[in-house]
This record gives structure tokens, C-alpha cells and sequence, in this order.
């Protein structure tokens, strides 16, 4: 959630616990926070699931979870979930009924500690990027039809000296640190560095391109 505010993206809250919704509401001012059962399907409406592009299934259970991003898919199945699992056992039957991606929390609190250990000033810098607000972050942006066929030299970069490319994905595959002949390809992702505020500049010159 701080992340999303974080990063001037729009997002409703639902829970049933209305002095937590009171609370968020204090710090998040300006967001919608909904009361309710996120597994209702008239609650997840109401909410805008319909035009929502995407889900967090976030609740202590996993059976609950899975519920939600059932219920998310059958109401708008183009909406991308990510679930948190508790119990490894879950994850498949998540993944089952549409969950896009699942988190499972034990196993990330695990790489944390192994990444602590073996590269401490990287994931300092992490931290710290992800603490600010007005700091820098690893976005991505698709390549739209307006700049198909185009090379990367013609999306006039030195007018964003806060963004930085650092790879373009193609399927499952990578290109670190592209050239700037290199020409954009239809489903291309561009994997940049850059502010909050200058990715929304981006992503609206390379609509405009």
C-alpha cells in the first residue's frame, strides 16, 4: 500500500476491521477504503473490480485469499491477482482458480536474511529507494504501438536525466543494457530506473511518440 501511494498509483482498500480502514484512511487520505468482505462479490463491484488492473489477495488466510482471487476472476478475468500464501501446500490450488502470481511469505522473509548477509550495501540501497518517496524506482513500461519499429535513441532520453534504462524483456528473455540502435519490438517491456514522478512523464511521451 505505501508502495502504491508511494508511487502515485490508485488503489481502493477493503477490510472488515473498521478502526484499521480509520486508520489507513488517517494516513492515506484521498484513497477509497471500503468495509466489507472481501470474498462478496457485490463488496469486490462496488470496489471496481470491473476496471481494476490488478488484485492483492492479503489476508492471514489462505483459504480466504483463495476465495478473493476466485472471486476476482470471475468478475473481471483480465485483472491481475497476487495472493499471499502461508502454506507452500496452497500455492497450486491458488494458481488454480487464477492467481497470477503467489507470494509466499516465509520464503521471502528467507531471501531476505541470505541477501542481507552476502550483499548488505545492495540491499541498503534497496531500502533506501524504496523509503522516499522522490527517490528512484525499478519500473516497467510497455512498448505501445506508437513507437514500434523505432530505436531507443529516438525516444529522446536526454529529456528524463532521472531514467535509465537497464533492460528490455521479450518474453523470457533479457537484454541488459540495450544499445541505442536497438529498435522496439511488439510485446517489448522496457525495465527502467526512474522517479515517480518522471515514469508518469515517460509513460506519457511514449504514448505520444
Amino acid at each position: 500500500m505505501e508502495e502504491l501511494h508511494a508511487t502515485d498509483r490508485p488503489f481502493v482498500v477493503i477490510a472488515l476491521n473498521q478502526e484499521r480502514l480509520e486508520a489507513l484512511l488517517e494516513r492515506y487520505p484521498g484513497h477509497v477504503f471500503l468495509e466489507g468482505d472481501a470474498t462478496d462479490n457485490s463488496v469486490q463491484l462496488r470496489a471496481g473490480i470491473k476496471r481494476a488492473g490488478g488484485l492483492f489477495a492479503v489476508t492471514d488466510d489462505d483459504n480466504q485469499n483463495l476465495v478473493i482471487a476466485l472471486t476476482a476472476k470471475q468478475l473481471n478475468p483480465g485483472v491481475k491477482v497476487v495472493s499471499r500464501c502461508s502454506n507452500a501446500k496452497n500455492i497450486e490450488k491458488m494458481e488454480r482458480v487464477g492467481a497470477d502470481s503467489v507470494v509466499r511469505t516465509a520464503s521471502i522473509g528467507g531471501l531476505r536474511m541470505a541477501a542481507v548477509m552476502v550483499r548488505p550495501a545492495v540491499v541498503s540501497f534497496l531500502d533506501v529507494m524504496l523509503r522516499d518517496k522522490r527517490n528512484l524506482r525499478i519500473e516497467e513500461v510497455a512498448v505501445g504501438s506508437s513507437v514500434l519499429g523505432k530505436t531507443l535513441s529516438s525516444l529522446r532520453l536526454e529529456h528524463y536525466p532521472r531514467t535509465l534504462i537497464l533492460a528490455i524483456k521479450h518474453g523470457t528473455d533479457y537484454l541488459y543494457n540495450p544499445p541505442r540502435n536497438h529498435r522496439l519490438k511488439e510485446g517489448g517491456i522496457l525495465v527502467i530506473m526512474t522517479t515517480p514522478q518522471e515514469r508518469i512523464k515517460f509513460e506519457n511521451h511514449m504514448k505520444a511518440v
